[in-house]
This record gives C-alpha cells, structure tokens and sequence, in this order.
C-alpha cells in the first residue's frame, strides 16, 4: 500500500494498493529520489523494481514492475535496502551471505559475514556503510567504495563495535552515522560514538550501556535521528530510554496482540512508527522531549551567549509544556 501522506491528517486516506502476483513482501524500500521503489518477495526470493507514475495533480497514480533481479539467496533476506546516495542496494539472508547490487541488478560483490547465522543487516543513513549483526558479540562496520569516477571499487572493513559479551540482535544509526546503537543477547543496548576517522587508527568508543527486559523474542530498536533516545520492542511493548543515562524513561505496553516486527522513528525525531499485527501504529516520542530538556539544560551550564541562553530556555519551556499535555 503506497500511501500520501499529505492528506493523512483527514478521514480519507488515499492509497494506492499495489499487487505482487502469486506472492508476497518480506521488504520494501524506497529509491532516494521517490520515484521508484525495491521490493522483495518471499516465495521466490526476488528484487523486483517497481516505477511510480504520477498523475497531473502530483499523486500516485500507478506502480509497474520494470526489472526482477537474478535469484541469488538460498535461505530468508533479513536485510534489504538502498543507499541514500542512490550507488548500490543490498541484501542479506538468514545465513551469511549479504549481496552488494547496482540499481540494475548486477551484483558488485557478494560477502561472507562469517556469522554462522545472521540476525540482521543495513546500510547506514550516510549511505557509505553496510553491517550485519548475528552470532558474533562484535559487529563488523563495512564501507562500501566508490572510485571518484562512480565505478564500484570494493567492500573494506572499516571499524568494529565490540564489547557485547554474546550475539547481538539488532543494530539502529541516527541521522548523520555519528553514532550507532546496538542490543545484544546479554541483556544489554550499547551506544558508540562512531564519527571517527578510523583511516587513521581512531576506534568507535561506548558512550551508554543500559539493560532492557529480556523475553523469548528477539528485540528490535531504532535510535531517534539525534541520538537522544532509544526505543526497544519488547514482545508487543516498547521500551523508551534516554541514551545520556543509559535509564528507561517510559514503556508503551500491549500496542499489539502479537510481537513487534519493526520500528523506525520519523526524520524530525517526534514519533515511532510500530508494525505488528496488520496495522502501523504511530507513537509520540515524549521521551524525546523529557532529553532536549537534559541536553539544554548542560548546555546552559557553559557558557553560552545571551541570545542561546534565551533559546535554550525557550525550548526548555516548549518541551515541559508539550510534557505537561503527555501528563508527564
């Protein structure tokens, strides 16, 4: 379903339903110029790319499938997605197989993760890294290399995030790739700071450790765009921490029947999206506000030039105000 989100605010929601024939969606991405978008399908185990074609008035009007990539996976992709810069896509199955593409299906490179089994793969939002976190405490941060040129050189390892003592589920980045969150299966999330020249020897390093309700099911996070906050699935709840603490601020408790199967909050950090279920459910990220009011407040306490300190308290009042109507 392809929805505009223009009108989203009133009771008619157009959309537009698009139908795979004889099969169905494990993953969907969008092509950063919105004009066309990757799907993978299930039984076969394909990318198919389908072109958007709009109306006069600006909505969609029609989605056709215009290239099937190569079959290339044995077992389920895990992870799928297109870089932001638009140079290659990726995918990555269950076992340790993750497959770098151009945008008209060759293959640049084909890795090995050397996860025994991996839990999950993505491209990160700068669009110059790919990881993928499974078995292994450690997760291996890959950088995909392009000549000035645009011709594909190679996948390099670019640093480690280490200090997990067991196999890590997930993996979230913020805005800019500054830092990067991942949860582990010791009962433990870490934050790494990550904007490092590590060309030059320079390592990622923790920031925050906290440690988050453990149950049967593997937990998924997303990381808000400026790092402040850390959301974990926990079964059908979501669990907010602020990252400066390392401490849960909130949990959101039976948003589904069944588990959470994917998160990601909005560009401008304000809400969640949550899937579960056969619904998307959107969140308030109030934890959010309870850390811009943390930050502003250290920020006050250097020194600071009147008008920032008049801006510092303004957005201090804004945010306790908006918690106020939370009832926090």
């Amino acid at each position: 379903m392809l929805w505009d989100i223009k009108n989203l605010s009133q009771k008619e929601h157009k959309n537009l339903r698009v139908n795979i024939e004889f099969d169905y969606a494990s993953h969907v991405a969008w092509s950063p110029d919105s004009k066309a978008f990757i799907v993978h399908t299930v039984r076969e185990n394909n990318i198919i790319v389908y072109k958007i074609e709009k109306k006069k008035d600006g909505a969609i009007g029609a989605a056709t499938p215009v290239i099937t990539f190569d079959k290339v996976h044995a077992e389920d992709v895990i992870g799928f997605g297109i870089s932001s810069n638009g140079k290659f896509m990726m995918s990555c199955s269950s076992k340790t197989d993750m497959v770098i593409w151009d945008l008209k299906g060759q293959q640049l490179d084909r890795l090995d993760t050397y996860l025994m089994s991996t839990h999950s793969a993505r491209i990160s939002p700068c669009g110059r890294f790919v990881v993928a976190t499974g078995f292994s405490p450690d997760v291996k941060v890959m950088e995909v290399c392009f000549a000035k040129s645009g011709e594909f050189k190679q996948v390099a390892k670019a640093y480690e995030l280490s200090g997990h003592t067991s196999g890590i589920y997930d993996v979230a980045f913020d805005v800019d790739t500054s830092h990067i969150a991942t949860i582990s299966k010791d009962g433990t999330w870490k934050l790494f700071h990550t904007k490092i020249e590590y060309t030059r020897g320079e390592s990622p390093h923790v920031l925050e450790t906290g440690s988050y309700t453990q149950t049967a099911n593997a937990p998924h996070i997303a990381l808000s765009p400026n790092a402040e906050v850390l959301a974990v699935s926990v079964d059908s709840s979501v669990e907010f921490y602020d990252t400066y603490t390392g401490q849960l601020y909130d949990t959101v408790e039976n948003i589904y029947s069944g588990p959470i199967n994917c998160m990601c909050f909005d560009a401008s950090g304000k809400y969640l999206f949550v899937c579960g279920d056969r619904a998307v459910r959107v969140l308030h990220n109030v934890c959010g506000y309870h850390t811009t009011i943390g930050s502003c407040t250290r920020l006050l306490g250097s020194k600071q030039t009147s008008a920032t300190v008049e801006r510092l308290n303004k957005t201090i009042q804004s945010c306790k105000e908006t918690l106020a109507s939370f009832g926090k």
